[in-house]
């Protein structure tokens, strides 16, 4: 079989792309479970609201995609804290169940206002000026805001791995999941921490948003289309493993890319078999630790 180096370089590179995505969203999802205990299930639908917000910002208020990849995780983190406060914390203690159910139901809500609205097609959203065009390489011509996504995003996710497992902050956000009542003993207000926790996860998802919106167009089921994915790559990585997730993100977006080159008809199931086998052989996740 003869190997097309131009295909091959443009399919790792949409890989690549998507794993970006995967990375940021699985990030958010594992910074929520790991230090609240909550499957989020409701990610998916922030994450389009992110790509909303930026949408909205351009058009209503001239505010441009520089400002809004700082503005949309900030007012989305913003919701996400009052949906913390208002229903999340009364179900903290139950079962993991009941989170599910819960977030399951907020994302169809969230989705359906916004399909309500705005119908299922995607709504254009312009690459920014500095960011256009490409660069040709010789083998591939690369879109500069394309390689800009991939360069950022692993940018935010070592930052945020860094500030949760390598700082005071961190810290205090690990011991007042683990043991708040010692926490709280020190003069912290743990029910703060955990919700700025939540508010930092929704806020990922924001981003990721943001940062789909130029190349995906902003659409209300644009996070049904990813959530599940996501939560394969959570599961594949370790349940509320900061460093998995990060890992497992990018490595799978690779490996769909490969896949979509040299066996597209497995490209949509790849991530879920890989999946399977993963937890056949370590049930925890590749750095998810055993109870």
């Amino acid at each position: 079989m003869s190997i097309n180096l131009q295909a091959l370089s443009a399919q790792l590179l949409v890989g690549l792309i998507n794993g970006s995505f995967y990375a940021l969203l699985s990030l958010g999802l594992a910074v929520i479970f790991g230090m609240l205990n909550i499957i989020n299930f409701a990610h998916g639908a922030l994450y389009m609201m992110g790509a909303f917000v930026a949408y909205f910002l351009l058009n209503l208020a001239g505010i441009g995609y520089w400002p809004a990849l700082f503005l949309a995780p900030i007012i989305v983190g913003v919701f996400g804290m009052i949906l913390e406060r208002t229903m999340l914390q009364w179900i903290a203690n139950l079962d993991h169940l009941y989170g599910l159910l819960l977030t399951f139901g907020l994302a169809l809500i969230i989705q359906g206002v916004f399909q309500n609205y705005f119908g299922s097609s995607g709504l254009p959203y312009a690459i920014p000026d500095a960011l256009k065009g490409g660069v040709n390489l010789g083998f591939m011509f690369l879109p500069i805001y394309r390689g800009w996504v991939v360069i950022f995003s692993l940018i935010i996710c070592i930052a945020t791995w860094f500030l949760i497992e390598r700082t005071r902050l961190g810290a205090y956000l690990r011991a007042a999941t683990e043991n708040p009542t010692l926490v709280r003993a020190f003069g912290i207000n743990v029910p703060l921490m955990i919700t700025l926790t939540y508010g930092l996860g929704v806020g990922l998802a924001a981003l990721a948003g943001v940062l789909s919106a130029p190349i995906n167009q902003v659409r209300p089921l644009m996070g049904a289309d990813l959530i599940i994915v996501v939560f394969a790559v959570v599961v594949i990585g370790g349940m509320g493993s900061i460093m998995g997730s990060i890992i497992t993100g990018f490595t799978l977006g690779i490996i769909e890319g490969l896949t979509k080159y040299f066996y597209p008809e497995a490209s949509n199931t790849v991530v879920f078999v890989l999946m399977v086998l993963v937890l056949l052989v370590k049930p925890s996740g590749l750095t998810g630790r055993t109870n």
